[in-house]
């Protein structure tokens, strides 16, 4: 280093030793390191040749091993990371709103993803407008997924009835449905007819949103078999 850079030993080793310190250089071993915190008073001088001899092993960085640079990864702008996420709620759901957002725990606001999607509207990848009725504010969907909305409008409801985790994507009760929220764990459950939250069990207590349904169904349809459930009506 010293030959290659022309600067003196001492020089050489402060310089190292900055780039150490900010990140920039590693090494082989922890000798080198060692050598740099050694008190300038009890360092060897680097002319000194009989002292090196014989304490070339402790005290110096010139025998302390080998450095090299270390490859430090780039950081990303947030702009794109930004993208990135709005993207993938995008590819989710279909269609983003505000209060899509409320279970991401990603430290993104709706101030910069919604001036991400009005950037992406403007290209023409995205369509902006309102597309889910009972929903305030902006809305921004892809364009195959207002067809599907459309043609699911078309079809009649077939009363199916389908039992998720409350760590599914889908668990968007409270947010897109009324009624109280369900934990997004994996031990929860939720039940959707047609789509709609009917009933949602947590910590063996189940809780009804739709009086009409009857709790044998509930039961069955949540695969909890003989367990004693605290049946909660939640529209009482």
């Amino acid at each position: 280093l010293t030959k290659q850079t022309g600067l003196l030993p001492s020089r050489a080793e402060q310089a190292l030793g900055e780039l150490v310190a900010n990140g920039l250089v590693t090494a082989d071993s922890f000798e080198g390191l060692r050598a740099m915190l050694i008190p300038s008073e009890k360092k060897i001088p680097f002319a000194d040749t009989q002292r090196v001899r014989h304490h070339k092993s402790v005290t110096s960085v010139e025998f302390a091993g080998r450095w090299s640079l270390l490859n430090r990864p780039i950081e990303p702008n947030r702009d794109e990371a930004i993208e990135v996420f709005a993207r993938t709620l995008l590819r989710r759901y279909g269609v983003v709103f505000r209060r899509m957002i409320e279970r991401e725990s990603l430290d993104v606001s709706w101030f910069e993803l919604g001036r991400m999607y009005r950037r992406l509207e403007a290209r023409g990848e995205i369509r902006g407008g309102y597309f889910v009725s009972g929903v305030s504010g902006e809305q921004f969907a892809l364009p195959e997924a207002i067809g599907l909305l459309r043609s699911m409008r078309k079809n009649p409801a077939r009363g199916e009835l389908i039992a998720i985790s409350g760590a599914d994507p889908l668990n968007l009760a409270g947010i897109l449905s009324p009624g109280p929220k369900v934990t997004a764990i994996t031990a929860a459950r939720i039940l959707l007819r047609d789509g709609v939250p009917i009933a949602a069990m947590e910590g063996g207590n189940v809780m009804m949103f739709d009086p009409e349904v009857a709790p044998q169904e509930i039961e069955r349809a949540l695969k909890v078999g003989s367990l004693p459930l605290a049946l909660r009506p939640y529209y009482a």
